[in-house]
Formats: C-alpha cells, sequence, structure tokens
C-alpha cells in the first residue's frame, strides 16, 4: 500500500534527491530551503503557522513496504500580498490593420503583470522515475491530495487557486524561452535566477521590460514554447484540467509554461470532502477515496475501499492500522469516482498471487 503523509525532517535527504530530479521553484535542490519549508509545513498542519503568508504544506508518499518515499507534492495558502506580488506576463493577441494596404497582421504580445491579491498555489509534484506509470496512478494520487486537505480546511486558503506548469525543458536542462527572453535583461541562468527566486522576486519587476513585447521578435524555437509544458508534464496539466482549472492566457517569466487558474468553490473533490466518524473495521467496501486523519502524529492519509451508513465510515483494518485510526475517531473523506473502486477491488483480489512472487530489492528513488 502507498501512505500519504506529511513531511518530515527525517525526509529531507530524499526531498533533496527528488528536487535534483527538475528545475522546479516550488521546490529547490537546496537543503537549507527545503527543511525549512518542512518545519513551516509541520505548524500548518498543526494549525499553528503565524499567518497566512508563511502557511505551506509538504506531502510525500511512501511505501509502506519499504518505507521508501517515493514523491511528494505541495500547496502555498497564500504566494503574494502588497508589496510582494505574483508576476507573470500576459498573453494576448493584437489586431493590427492597414487601410492602404487593405491588409492586417495578428501578433502574439507579452506583457509583465502583478498579481497582489494572495491566492493559493499548488505545485511541487515529483514522482520517483520509477513509479511513474505505477498501476495505483500515484502522480494522480500526490496531486489529488491536495484537494483533499482544502476540503478539511478552507479557511487555510483562498479562494482562488492557481497551478505553475513547468514550461519544456532541453534534453541538457535549459529552457529556450529564458535564453532568448529572460536573459537579455537578467544576467543569470535559468537555474540561477530559479533559485534565486527563493530569497527575492524584486529582481524580476525591475529588470524585465514593462512594455509589451511582441513574440515574433523572438526566434522560432523559444516563441513555439510560449505557455506550452512538456511532455512530462502534459498529464499533470490534463488532470488538473480535468477538475476546473482553465489556461488563464498567463506565462511565466522564466520558461513561458502556462499558468492555470481555478475558483476552489467550482472543484468538484473540494466540494464532497467531509469530516466523518470511523466504525468498525469491513474486509471491502463499494466505494473508495481518500480517508485521513491529523492528529498529534501529524497528518496521514489514503487511498482505499470504504463502507458508508448514516455517516459512519467503515475501512479494511489494515487501512485503519495505517493511518493509526481508531473507530470513533473523526477522519476526512473524499469520495472518488466508482471506477477508483472497481480498480482497487481488483487490486485486492489479486494480492495473494502477489505476495506469493519472489520479493524484489526497492526500486530507487532516483536513477
Amino acid at each position: 500500500m502507498f501512505l500519504i503523509r506529511q513531511a518530515t525532517v527525517d525526509d529531507a535527504p530524499t526531498l533533496l534527491k527528488l528536487a535534483k530530479m527538475v528545475h522546479f521553484i516550488n521546490l529547490p535542490a537546496d537543503p537549507e530551503i527545503i527543511r525549512t519549508r518542512i518545519v513551516r509545513s509541520r505548524k500548518s498542519f498543526a494549525g499553528q503557522a503565524p499567518s497566512p503568508r508563511e502557511r505551506q504544506f509538504m506531502f510525500v508518499i511512501e511505501e509502506t513496504g519499504t518505507g521508501n518515499v517515493i514523491g511528494t507534492s505541495s500547496i502555498v495558502s497564500c504566494i503574494s500580498w502588497p508589496g510582494r506580488p505574483h508576476t507573470y506576463l500576459q498573453l494576448r493577441k493584437l489586431e493590427l490593420y492597414s487601410t492602404d494596404l487593405q491588409t492586417g497582421q495578428v501578433h502574439l504580445t507579452l506583457k509583465l503583470g502583478k498579481d497582489e491579491s494572495g491566492p493559493s498555489e499548488i505545485g511541487g509534484l515529483v514522482l520517483g522515475p520509477s513509479y511513474r506509470g505505477h498501476q495505483e496512478k500515484l502522480g494522480m494520487l500526490l496531486s489529488l491530495i491536495r484537494f483533499h486537505l482544502i476540503g478539511l480546511h478552507r479557511e487555510w486558503f483562498s479562494d482562488r487557486i492557481i497551478a505553475e506548469m513547468m514550461g519544456a525543458l532541453t534534453p541538457d536542462s535549459r529552457n529556450l524561452f529564458w535564453e532568448a527572453f529572460g536573459r537579455r535583461f537578467i544576467n543569470l541562468t535559468f537555474a540561477e535566477a530559479d533559485l534565486f527566486c527563493q530569497r527575492s522576486k524584486e529582481f524580476i519587476t525591475s529588470l524585465l521590460p514593462k512594455q509589451e513585447i511582441y513574440v515574433s521578435l523572438l526566434p522560432p524555437d523559444a516563441r513555439n514554447t510560449i505557455g506550452k509544458v512538456g511532455p512530462e508534464t502534459e498529464p499533470a496539466k490534463k488532470l488538473l484540467e480535468g477538475i476546473g482549472f482553465r489556461d488563464c492566457g498567463h506565462v511565466d517569466p522564466f520558461d513561458g509554461g502556462p499558468y492555470l487558474e481555478a475558483q476552489i468553490e467550482e472543484i468538484d473533490l473540494v466540494k464532497s470532502t467531509r469530516k466523518c466518524r470511523l466504525g468498525e473495521p469491513v474486509d471491502d467496501g463499494p466505494n473508495a477515496g481518500f480517508v485521513s486523519v491529523n492528529r498529534e502524529a501529524g497528518f496521514r492519509a489514503l487511498r482505499t475501499l470504504y463502507a458508508e451508513s448514516a455517516g459512519v465510515v467503515s475501512i479494511p483494518a489494515e487501512a485503519a492500522e495505517l493511518l493509526g485510526a481508531r473507530a470513533g475517531d473523526v477522519i476526512g473523506l473524499t469520495p472518488m469516482p466508482t471506477p477508483v473502486a472497481a480498480r482497487l477491488s481488483r487490486s485486492k483480489a489479486d494480492a495473494p498471487a502477489q505476495r506469493r512472487a519472489p520479493s524484489a530489492a526497492p526500486p530507487e528513488v532516483v536513477p
């Protein structure tokens, strides 16, 4: 089974390994930044964050059979405020027409924009290569668990939530949009600029041009990446679009990747999440969903089959043991679609055959 829980300081070395797999502003490969975020996350899960500006949550997914942490994801409650804006490039179409020539042109333009309204943001999703494409769809679990938490603690988050989709990178981890645009104004490599953002974003608004930029002035290979994602990010983009996120015409000033946006109240996963009482264990159930607890030991959740009657939810004894939950405890519940329940039932039926197979060495988190 796979357990999703809050990150702990002991997870920091593994999270650093995961961070080194990607160039990702939400999970920088810096041990001190990762440790600081874990400490903030611990306070946030406990409801002890000093302010929304310091409220953030880091999840990890653990393979219970080996104890290996194999992935992570995160939420930030508030990414901007007056004096510390969220920056983006507004992408729009500009139509020009000449009456003398009786012809016109349609241009795409980019213009630096700022948002100080304080939306929430999801990000930092990384899954170890050995577990990508897993039949349990672990990347999907890491993504959706964030909306389970939002549904349980709506007051911790803004009305609007955004997701930064990583732009396309070259095989040697360069970004063509940054080389053609950003580096003309900020003399840093893509990785250097990305890391410096963890300390300050002032240099973005100070050094990038305020005027509208015609995309046609950029090299073709760079302009063809604007608003697009790489193949490894496409599944995450489709998943978010499937639950209500939409392209808002904003792209990242560094890599040109799109920002997706949603109103939290319109996300079905959030609306269907509720708190229930845990009943006595059952062997099986007709439903599937996320079940969680958040007590002294911290936040713990998993996807499991369950049965529900009169507001009492019963789950298999193994699942309850992993959560550290007993009958009568308050739990969080997010129902998931019926096909998920059917797949879980098939997995359970196959379990004895899997246990008889020779055990394999634990897969590595990184290549």
